[in-house]
């Protein structure tokens, strides 16, 4: 086959402060930054996506036509802008040359200014150019929102098995391995079910029950239906429709297929209490972690969930830091804090120096700066490279960088954001995670796959941020009626429809 390949993620947090510019996406935020043409053949050394594929279509001696990759943090809307550059390349590389299949590494969860299926839009776009047989393929996070339209314009759909993600470039050769029986003309058959309520990302972590089961569970699927079975968890903070939990799957078999997909669904509605996740206050996140720690000599990892920069959080809540310093902790640490004034001054008076700061802070959601005394004990030009298992071997670029500390609290501050989930950003300013005796990072899940082999204990947080960690907690207005907002909870009415029933009450 000769396959055009491209990709464009985005993971879109509605209730977010910030939106993805398309400078947004040139940087990469985390993400590789964007690259066209034979460049995205280097991102086969990264474990993402993209990688796998590349690596299994070669292997087999297709021809690939690279176009354009690009990724932003996960924040609020897409801009108009970013979307139709960005999904103009494609289009048009689609309209302008001839191949045999395309291959998408996509999120699955895009709501742009304009749109509010990003996804299903350009994968409409691309069917429409190239007609109904052509085999269009995608690769989707495990967090995807997963949309009639999707499933209608793709030929097929691979989602990832693991939370922190491991098997990025596992699902893109999983992905080209879908493709090769579609090339070869075999008839496969598409059934899905929507589960009928939201569920927190911190109770995804397939570390975890009962997410661990129900993943581990999808290859016997696809053993007993010979098929590709996926279940995307939903992103939990796009307002619109279709948001929410999907099971599908492909099977030659189409009576096998559809029952064993009504039966991973009906295993997931039927474990729903235990999606419900427990959290703490930073307050006593703190206290416990300082007892947990007491005579450890692992670290004790506490989770920022709700300012992760890998759901729309734009890593400035002081909240966790604050409790920190109130509690004087020691040999504490936290990453990281995403200030470029705070970092830009840092480099400016020089390690060893002290400096009054205003640091973070997120108006958004009524979190005020910290203000204190630092030492600039590291500076850093804010490049690394991630050896953890999350995305290994990505090169990032969070600009000046700086190790301050207050009190006893190391903190990571960087000019550019990304989520905590590599030790080696702690260490690319002097910070040596296996040392410390408590670690605080902005991150909900991804940190568990670098850091849970570190940690004497975990616990999950839930201090003021962008990013609700419990969904019901969220302004929702344009859900599907009826889906529940969070596990076990009430089936969620229409703002308007919910004042006229209110209205109708007081008339009565």
């Amino acid at each position: 086959m000769k396959i055009l390949i491209a990709g464009f993620q985005h993971e879109t947090n509605t209730f977010a402060p910030t939106k993805a510019v398309y400078e947004s996406f040139v940087q990469g935020g985390g993400f590789p930054a964007l690259c066209r043409d034979e460049a995205l053949l280097e991102l086969e050394k990264v474990n993402i996506p993209i990688g796998g594929f590349i690596t299994a279509a070669l292997a087999e001696g297709h021809q690939l036509l690279p176009v354009i990759w690009a990724a932003a943090s996960p924040s609020a809307h897409v801009t108009k802008d970013a979307f139709e550059r960005i999904a103009g390349e494609i289009t048009l590389a689609a309209s302008s040359d001839t191949f045999d299949a395309i291959y998408l590494d996509l999120h699955g969860a895009m709501v742009c200014e304009h749109l509010a299926d990003g996804e299903g839009e350009l994968l409409a776009r691309l069917r429409e150019i190239v007609g109904s047989e052509l085999p269009i393929v995608a690769s989707l996070d495990l967090h995807a929102n997963v949309t009639q339209r999707m499933l209608e314009a793709a030929s097929g759909l691979v989602a990832f098995r693991t939370y922190p993600h491991v098997d990025m470039a596992e699902t893109g050769a999983r992905t080209m391995a879908l493709l090769k029986r579609i090339f070869d003309g075999e008839t496969l058959h598409l059934s899905s079910r929507r589960i009928p309520f939201l569920i927190p990302i911190s109770a995804g972590s397939t570390f975890l029950e009962p997410a661990q089961s129900v993943y581990h569970g999808l290859s016997e699927h696809d053993q007993r239906s010979n098929g590709v079975c996926s279940f995307a968890a939903g992103f939990p903070a796009a307002d619109f429709a279709e948001c929410g939990p999907v099971v599908w799957g492909y099977g030659a078999d189409r009576e096998r297929l559809e029952a064993d997909v009504a039966r991973l669904a009906d295993e997931i509605v039927t474990l729903e209490a235990r999606w419900q996740v427990p959290f703490l206050t930073p307050k006593e996140a703190v206290a416990e972690a300082m007892r947990l720690a007491n005579g450890e000599n692992r670290p004790v990892v506490i989770a920022d969930t709700q300012d992760n920069p890998g759901a729309g959080g734009d890593a400035t809540t002081t909240g966790m830091l604050r409790a920190l310093v109130e509690a004087d902790a020691q040999d504490a640490a936290l990453g990281l804090i995403c200030d470029p004034a705070a970092a830009a001054k840092a480099h400016a008076v020089g390690e060893g120096a002290r400096i009054l700061l205003a640091l973070g802070g997120e108006p958004s959601v009524g979190d005020a700066p910290l203000e204190a005394e630092f030492e600039v004990v590291r500076l850093s030009d804010g490049r690394c490279r991630f050896d953890g298992p999350m995305m290994h071997g990505n090169q990032v670029d969070l600009g000046p960088s700086a190790q301050l500390k207050v009190g006893g609290v190391a903190i990571l501050v960087t000019s550019r954001k990304s989520q905590l989930l590599d030790r080696n950003l702690l260490r690319m300013v002097g910070i040596e995670p296996e040392v410390k005796k408590i670690l605080v990072l902005k991150s909900s899940v991804h940190f568990r796959a670098d850091f849970q082999p570190i940690a004497a204990a975990i616990l999950i947080a839930k201090s003021p941020g962008p990013m609700a960690a419990d969904p019901g907690e969220l302004p929702w207005r344009y859900l599907e009626p009826g889906i529940r907002t969070r596990p076990m909870g009430e089936p969620f009415v229409p703002p308007d429809e919910a004042s006229q029933s209110n209205l109708v009450g007081h008339s009565e």
